[in-house]
């Protein structure tokens, strides 16, 4: 009887094994087939002349701060460096205890104004407003705490721009960033929203608000944070393109249509996920009025961000995901597997479903009945050949995407560097992966019980020494 049930368990793990090994084989060729089309297209355009035009359409930058003293002064600098004829850079104070609103003031001499603009979207209080009278692109908005979302809301309240980009306030920017975000919307009228990739800051120097050389971190955990980005956005989002139904972009680097956000309200301030809620959100609404609302994502225009560091603050970051996603699944649960809403209804939600809601509880239940069969000798040592096969693939993946990363973007410089991910890519699996079940397990744990709070985030800064 525990024989037959063990023999269940196994074949349960390897069938599984088998559909996401499947999963990630189409997701690989979807990215390849997606970056050659991308390659190919841009030899042909001439929307960078374009874009160098006045007449270039509008963009604020919403950067929500929120106890970011140490970058957000560098954050802004870059942000208005920018190669963009036509920005504004709205920086939204959300009551931080810590001298974030001090160190905007006095570095760019910022006054006190009184703008005319129309509250859209309801909002915590907005205690003042302030412009830099050395540069008047840049725009403070000193509010009461109401969290990110909030934040955001009352940045789109009073943007002036025709399109804004949520990006976080430990995020540098490259200069051409922008005109490659915004080719997107001059290409296709249904679009709706646009992110880029995001890479790590971690021990790489920054001159001038600039990373002058992009360095693996020094630290194991930061360092497999870096593998994982890579995969992430080259693989996981890029790979969505061509199967029309990428649904998120990155909290940290995405640019928005004003009017589609103000049309469904903004960002929903009691999401714990409001970034990825508010892309299912535009898609949903797409489908529901007939106007086809499509989200892209372009891998080249990068921002780079500060990683955890500790594994204590990567835990609550990693927990605050799966929350996220379980609270946008269970808000657009309609969607899953419904014909009415295309691709996101009948792939990615299914997939976001399947592959990153179910797969931490499947694979910690098999590791831990796996284990304990190997104790009590119900399971043969021999039979793991799938679980390893499984890790190995894996890791497969991950080398190739970084391969494929160096010889695109070659965006790690030194030879050593690439070795060194490759390195961390064996890792990744053997022992980070383990480490991420748990806090998603952790997260799953805290969404039943209803706990909506971040939990602090601590930054050290961007390396200008």
């Amino acid at each position: 009887m525990i024989n037959a049930l063990f023999d269940r368990i196994a074949d349960v793990a390897a069938g599984w094994v088998v559909v996401i090994t499947a999963i990630q084989l189409v997701m690989v060729l979807s990215a390849i087939v997606e970056m050659r089309r991308l390659r190919q297209r841009d030899r042909h355009q001439v929307w960078r002349r374009v874009l160098r035009s006045p007449l270039a359409p509008r963009i604020t930058v919403l950067v929500p701060a929120y106890n970011e003293e140490l970058s957000v002064g560098e954050t802004v600098t870059g942000l208005l460096a920018l190669s963009y004829p036509n920005l504004e850079v709205v920086v939204i104070n959300d009551g931080s205890p810590d001298d974030t609103a001090a160190v905007l003031i006095d570095r760019f001499d910022l006054r006190p104004v009184h703008p005319i603009y129309q509250k859209v979207i309801e909002t915590a209080a907005v205690r003042g407003i302030y412009r830099s009278s050395r540069e008047p692109r840049l725009v403070l908005v000193d509010k009461f705490n109401g969290g990110k979302a909030d934040s955001l809301n009352a940045g789109i309240n009073v943007a002036t721009g025709e399109m804004v980009c949520a990006i976080d306030a430990d995020t540098l920017v490259a200069p051409d960033a922008l005109q490659q975000l915004v080719a997107p919307f001059l290409m296709r009228e249904d679009t709706v929203a646009v992110g880029g990739t995001v890479r790590l800051t971690n021990d790489s120097p920054v001159r001038a608000a600039r990373i002058t050389e992009l360095v693996v971190p020094k630290k194991p955990l930061p360092a497999l944070q870096a593998v994982e980005y890579v995969r992430a956005f080259i693989i996981g989002r890029l790979g969505w393109n061509p199967l029309g139904g990428n649904l998120i972009i990155s909290g940290a680097f995405g640019l928005f249509s004003r009017k589609a956000v103000l049309a469904v309200g903004g960002y929903e301030h009691s999401s714990i996920g409001e970034d990825m809620e508010l892309i299912v959100r535009l898609r949903r609404k797409g489908y529901e009025t007939g106007n086809k609302a499509w989200v892209d994502f372009l891998p080249e225009p990068v921002a780079w961000t500060e990683a955890p560091e500790s594994a204590r603050v990567l835990a609550r970051q990693r927990n605050r995901w799966e929350r996220g996603l379980m609270d946008v699944l269970h808000r657009h649960r309609r969607m899953i597997l419904n014909p009415r809403y295309g691709s996101a209804g009948m792939l990615a939600m299914p997939f976001f479903f399947v592959v990153e809601f179910l797969s931490p509880i499947v694979e910690a239940l098999s590791l831990a009945l796996l284990l304990v069969g190997l104790i009590v000798g119900l399971v043969d040592p021999g039979s793991l050949w799938v679980l390893g096969a499984a890790y190995g693939f894996g890791t497969a993946v991950t080398v190739l995407t970084l391969w494929f990363d160096d010889v695109v973007f070659h965006s790690y410089p030194r030879f050593s560097y690439r070795v060194k991910l490759a390195a961390y890519a064996v890792v990744e699996q053997v022992i980070y992966r383990q480490l991420t079940i748990a806090w998603r397990l952790w997260g799953i744990r805290l969404f039943l019980q209803g706990r909506t709070e971040w939990g602090q985030q601590v930054r050290k800064g961007f390396n200008t020494s």
